[in-house]
């Protein structure tokens, strides 16, 4: 019997050997075969891809903090004070709209920015898919928001990545003039 034939057995599993090497293997009890090379394609790692890593302090608790972020009505108060709004360059409506729910979509800017939330641990933690309009259809990146307590106070870690590339400073630009410094103003 061949190799390939004793490993698309599925009472058969490859030795680690052939999985190194890229044999043909059983996938789980379907008998389904796939073959894997690993290490022969080294433009698969980036070594450049940007991301952006920002940490600020509000003069509010966690929960104000969480709470501007995810309701729709408080968000919306925070993107009127946006620098984007009050240059006239995002519409001031229609307003934010945000479902509050894991899996849930947002839409901020008059539409220019939309997104869905994955992960949204109250007071703790936000993680979204977000994109801008002027990306290519199909591209999302990933910004998280970590709340941490400083006493009476609350410090924002964001980090922000997997958004094409030569965006950075034109986002790090949007993030302090669009959300943190409005946001501020909000929480004042």
């Amino acid at each position: 019997m061949s190799d390939r034939k004793k490993l698309a057995t599925p009472a058969s599993k490859p030795t680690r050997r052939q999985l190194i090497t890229g044999a043909t293997f059983a996938l789980g009890s379907f008998g389904l075969a796939s073959t894997r090379v690993f290490g022969q394609a080294p433009e698969e790692i980036s070594h450049s891809a940007e991301s952006i890593h920002l940490e600020t302090v509000f003069k509010a608790s966690r929960k104000r903090v969480y709470d501007a972020l995810t309701d729709a009505n408080q968000f919306n108060k925070v993107t009127q004070l946006s620098a984007a709004v009050q240059s006239g360059m995002a519409p001031a409506t229609p307003a934010a709209e945000i479902a509050n729910a894991p899996g849930g979509a947002f839409s901020f800017f008059g539409g220019y920015v939309t997104g869905r939330n994955v992960e949204l641990a109250p007071n703790e933690r936000i993680v979204q898919a977000w994109r801008a309009g002027s990306w290519p259809p199909g591209i999302y990146s990933i910004a998280r928001f970590e709340l941490v307590e400083q006493g009476t106070d609350t410090k924002m870690v964001f980090d922000h990545t997997g958004f094409p590339k030569g965006e950075a400073e034109h986002l790090v630009e949007g993030w302090k003039t669009n959300y943190w410094a409005p946001l501020s103003k909000f929480l004042a």
